[in-house]
């Protein structure tokens, strides 16, 4: 084989590489036994942060609390009343409630469920001389008359793609527009 020839072969094989490797991840967990049709009200507590940006979980948590409530599925509690709720049970780490406080927080708030979240990438990312944008989030739903788990979902969204790796461009959407692609992925996993 001479390299004239090798060149269509390989261009075809990065072609594929950035398909099937560009594409966003998610997986998420749904109790059968659950009725989701019964949940009229949650509250989404403060989530996690494991990133470098201090706001993250704050900004990530309140893209997904307005999306969840323009579905107009579900009322979502408002921070004011959870955070007070909160503080009224002394309750230590709100962004990650053990099951007895998930069940006195449902009874306080009067809701069906609590949401909890994991910020887990936020911001700009490098690749080669690209950059871009990626947010990374996990939830999950706790119903509040057991204090059970029963909705769990990730998803990832943005990054550096291999078309800009190739071409060396900066770019990709505004941060906010990647947790909102991120957000509207978790709830269409738990509308499912």
């Amino acid at each position: 084989m001479t390299p004239s020839s090798t060149r269509p072969k390989l261009l075809a094989l990065a072609v594929t590489l950035a398909v099937t490797t560009g594409c966003a991840s998610q997986k998420s967990y749904q109790n059968k036994n659950m009725d989701f049709g019964s949940i009229k009200a949650v509250a989404v507590m403060p989530f996690s942060n494991l990133t470098r940006d201090t706001l993250a979980s704050d900004r990530v948590r309140d893209v997904f609390s307005n999306m969840l409530l323009a579905t107009e599925a579900l009322y979502v509690v408002p921070t004011g009343e959870m955070a007070r709720a909160i503080n009224r049970l002394a309750i230590g780490n709100p962004s990650a409630p053990n099951t007895e406080e998930v069940v006195k927080l449902g009874g306080m708030l009067k809701v069906e469920a609590l949401i909890t979240g994991v910020v887990k990438e936020y911001g700009e990312v490098r690749g080669g001389t690209s950059t871009a944008n990626v947010v990374s989030v996990s939830a999950q739903m706790f119903e509040t008359g057991t204090g059970k788990v029963v909705w769990s979902g990730t998803s990832t969204k943005g990054g550096v793609t291999w078309g800009s790796r190739l071409l060396g461009t900066a770019g990709g959407d505004p941060v906010n527009d990647v947790t909102e692609q991120a957000a509207d992925d978790l709830i269409k996993q738990l509308f499912r």
